[in-house]
């Protein structure tokens, strides 16, 4: 028996012209939080529907549970929870009229599985009788994922479940994916959010339907090996234009207020960098030495790795 909940081996994907998914190959452990992170079009959800058995790969293998995706389809429909992107429960449903339906669909009861759903469902249990329309996002997200649960699935699928969240709500959730983990459930949830890629154990970095770095989030910043400076002046567009115009420049990308600078050349000082700021005619000039985050580490990667 494979210590994998999800096995993923060549798996391509086409619409049209379009490649979605090209060569995926990963796999998740029982009882992991795994994170596929990456901005819109990388594929995310494309391999969400593949392993869920909504959509067929155009080749290659992928195994749920032991299960495969597409010859034991009914089989992995049973044991796996679903949250897709959109909202899609029924909102001239009421709440506790919505979680009723899921349970009876997969042949179960509230009653039954009560304590699973619980840390989630009493926080909207006293809306039961609202209509899911009627809810806030950060509601319709709690009760979603109720839904997603409601009959103890082995394995969890959300896709981008945070994407339009407030950022207290998105907080809120990202500890009842904990608490489902510290239960022995194995959860792939994708995400655009760089700063979510840190909350889970490991994380795929995905950009135009390919893999670029499986790894710990730490694992990944601590394999940045470049000098990484941030830089602030009076006029951020100036700046990040002349230092993408500079020959010492390997990568200029802006982050907020600031560019974040790194160097062809392990050599350069922060007063070479000063120099050729002023030199541009940029003044009120900040210079400081940082630490890579995650999303510094994936424009690294689209930067040594740029698609077509």
């Amino acid at each position: 028996m494979s210590n994998f909940s999800i096995d993923i081996q060549n798996i391509n994907k086409s619409y049209e012209k379009t490649t979605a998914l090209k060569n995926i190959n990963l796999s998740v452990n029982k009882g992991e939080l795994f994170g596929l992170v990456g901005p819109d079009g990388a594929g995310k959800t494309s391999l969400i529907r593949i392993l869920t058995s909504l959509v067929l790969p155009d080749s290659g293998q992928a195994f749920v549970d032991g299960f495969d995706v597409v010859k034991d389809y009914k089989k992995i429909r049973q044991n796996v929870g679903y949250m897709p992107g959109k909202f899609s429960l029924y909102m001239d449903l009421t709440v506790l009229e919505n979680l009723n339906f899921f349970a009876t669909i997969f042949g179960t009861t509230i009653e039954e599985n009560y304590e699973l759903v619980k840390p989630i469902y009493s926080q909207i249990e006293s809306f039961k009788h609202r209509k899911a329309g009627a809810l806030s996002g950060g509601m319709k997200q709690k009760l979603a994922l109720s839904c997603a649960l409601i009959h103890k699935p082995t394995v969890l699928f959300l896709d981008e479940p945070t994407t339009g969240v407030d950022a207290v709500s998105r907080v809120e959730f990202w500890g009842m994916l904990k608490d489902l983990k510290s239960k022995g459930i194995s959860i792939l949830v994708s995400t655009p959010y760089m700063d979510e890629a840190e909350l889970c154990d490991r994380v795929a970095l995905m950009q135009s339907g390919e893999i670029m770095q499986i790894n710990s989030p730490q694992q990944i910043v601590n394999d940045f090996s470049h000098t990484l400076w941030q830089l602030k002046s009076d006029n951020l567009y100036k700046t990040l234009q002349s230092l993408r115009n500079w020959d010492k420049t390997h990568s200029a990308h802006a982050f907020g207020q600031s560019v974040h600078f790194v160097a062809n050349s392990s050599k350069i000082t922060s007063s070479e960098i000063k120099e050729y700021m002023e030199e541009a005619g940029l003044e009120n000039i900040e210079i400081s030495g940082i630490k890579a985050s995650i999303e510094d580490c994936f424009m690294e990667l689209m930067t040594n790795n740029p698609t077509n």
